[in-house]
């Protein structure tokens, strides 16, 4: 007898649709699986035999063969323990089904007792099903508020194979599971840290509040202790609070990598990623055996930072280049390619050379000039036409960090006037794909970052002086256009010019 069930399966971070056909027929006992399926997939059986068994099941000692279609895609994971067993049931006669099973999309892996257990990647398969018309789905309990995220159709949360046989057969229907994510939303601007606990640091906190408002890069340059990364772990509290696209987003993501707790099915803070400067290449940028994805793709609509900038393997910081200008990164394997999304800000963090004091007045430096200079020679020229703040972090003295009663600016308040100048740009950029200053394209730049008459000279000179390259023109403008929108000026000015310029140069 053959029965047919549908489920889906993770290819890259989309998902897709998979039917498990199975058929049971008389001969000598057997079980053979084809469609592409990895060692996961292949010893669901074993897990399936021992679950039906441990509740009053069968399991049929006959000829069985389970087809995996579309055939050639790659199938991996284990969510196709429930929907196997559920086949199973179906075509031993074990089960009559009393619903619609057109309609269901069934996914989950079983436990020796028969359990339900959770999977990766609930989100975008039932965001892919929806999108081919299935409107049930059977998931696993600890993953039902994650599928509801999708915000349609109707979700069961399965938490054993008997409750799933029971409302296939109609003899006891699962209760449909609902989510109301506004309450996460609303606690989103909530943060544990804030730019209030930094004392001073004025200059910086400038520097961040631009490219946070426009979605630039950006990188502190300092000697140890003197708040690089207090500063940077704060940056997220003054960038634009989530929208419901970003946050599924980013979800997506989390949920295919695995990293998506049971407890916040919703990612609502902008990620804040911080490798370890021995990570290799595939760790940042994806890849891998079975490719997943890298820490610029979980970064995705949040922060990547690099502490130690200059200490990463010189090939992992040269991989970033094409995700920092593309915005996602294409990884290419025999069997498939897979693209992941990567729109990040990059905040890196180095000292000014190999023991950290370089112009530091309370500690001598112990370098030669020519060991700076190959010091900071290990971010190479094109990374750093990338970078589009340079900024000098210097260790505050000791009045300024115990003055008593000296009010620093909360991350709210900045967060308002970023806010503020990401409205401007939103209204300014609704026509056009991009979101903020940073990015529009070459031909958009001419467009939208019009300089004043004085502005115009300033760049001419500049240009001439510093010999920029046309990436390197067209970022100052965009990174002026910010601080245009900061002032909420219409055009670029000299001024607003001049302090673009500062952070591209002055500290190198």
């Amino acid at each position: 007898m053959l029965s047919k069930v549908y489920t889906s399966v993770i290819s890259g971070i989309e998902g897709k649709t998979v039917g498990v056909e199975t058929d049971v027929a008389s001969g000598i006992a057997s079980f053979f699986m084809v469609g592409l399926a990895d060692t996961a997939v292949r010893e669901a059986k074993e897990r399936v035999v021992s679950a039906l068994c441990n509740n009053g099941f069968d399991f049929p000692k006959t000829k069985i063969t389970v087809n995996l279609s579309p055939a050639d895609l790659k199938k991996e994971g284990t969510v196709f323990d429930l929907p196997l067993a559920v086949g199973v049931l179906l075509s031993s006669g074990q089960l009559i089904s009393c619903v619609d099973l057109e309609s269901y999309i069934i996914m989950g892996e079983l436990s020796l007792n028969g359990e339900v257990k959770g999977v990766k990647g609930v989100l975008p398969m039932v965001l892919d099903a929806l999108k081919c018309g299935f409107k049930n789905f059977i998931v696993p309990a600890e993953n039902a508020q994650e599928a509801c995220l999708a915000g349609a159709g109707n979700v069961f949360a399965a938490k054993n194979i008997t409750q799933v046989a029971d409302h296939i057969s109609a003899v006891k229907f699962m209760e449909q599971s609902k989510y109301d994510v506004s309450e996460l939303m609303y606690k989103a601007g909530e943060f544990d840290v804030d730019m209030a606990d930094v004392h001073g640091q004025q200059h910086v906190k400038r520097a961040m509040e631009i490219a946070a408002a426009g979605g630039h890069n950006m990188l502190m340059i300092g000697p140890p202790g003197s708040g690089k990364t207090m500063l940077a772990k704060r940056f997220v509290s003054i960038l634009p609070e989530m929208s419901m696209q970003e946050s599924l987003e980013a979800t997506k993501i989390y949920s295919v990598a695995g990293l998506l707790k049971s407890d916040t099915p919703l990612i609502t803070h902008r990620p804040f990623r911080s490798p370890h400067h021995t990570a290799s290449a595939i760790a940042l940028v994806g890849g891998g055996r079975i490719p997943r994805p890298g820490e610029v793709s979980l970064s995705h609509t949040g922060v990547l930072f690099l502490d130690e900038f200059a200490e990463f393997p010189k090939l992992a910081l040269e991989v970033l280049r094409q995700p920092i200008e593309d915005k996602c990164v294409t990884v290419s394997r025999v069997n498939a390619t897979f693209t992941y999304p990567a729109s990040f800000s990059l905040l890196a963090s180095m000292n000014p050379c190999p023991c950290g004091y370089a112009n530091d007045p309370r500690h001598k430096c112990t370098c030669s000039s020519s060991e700076v200079e190959k010091y900071m020679g290990k971010i190479s020229g094109p990374l750093m036409d990338r970078i589009d703040i340079v900024a000098q972090v210097a260790v505050e003295d000791y009045e300024k960090l115990t003055q008593k009663g000296a009010k620093e600016e909360t991350s709210a308040q900045i967060r308002a006037r970023v806010n503020k100048a990401r409205s401007i740009q939103l209204e300014r950029y609704k026509k056009i794909k991009a979101c903020c200053n940073s990015e529009l394209t070459a031909r958009q730049v001419e467009q939208f970052c019009e300089l004043d008459e004085g502005g115009y000279s300033l760049m001419k000179n500049a240009f001439d002086v510093y010999g920029l390259s046309a990436r390197t023109y067209h970022r100052i403008l965009k990174l002026a256009r910010t601080i245009a929108d900061l002032a909420g000026e219409e055009k670029i000015t000299a001024m607003h010019l001049a302090e673009a310029l500062q952070y591209r140069f002055s500290e190198r």
